[in-house]
């Protein structure tokens, strides 16, 4: 099982938090995924290996930029 963590910029609430969960949960099998408006971050939790880049594009896609970190 892997954890993989994101910096997201631009969310400011929970509606922020579930259109990037909204997104990212779109790009296949990911196991747990949890947004924070508050501290910025994105954390998956997978047992399958996860395209960086997909992630990133899930999250521009819900407005918003993210960095892995």
């Amino acid at each position: 099982m892997s954890v993989i963590e994101y910096q997201v910029t631009g969310m400011t609430c929970g509606h922020c938090e579930m259109s990037v969960r909204e997104e990212v949960g779109k790009i296949g099998p990911v196991g747990k995924i949890d947004v924070s408006a508050a501290t910025g971050k994105l954390v998956l939790t997978s047992d399958t290996d996860v395209d960086d880049a997909a992630v990133i594009a899930a999250v521009d896609e819900a407005g918003y930029k993210a960095v892995r970190i």
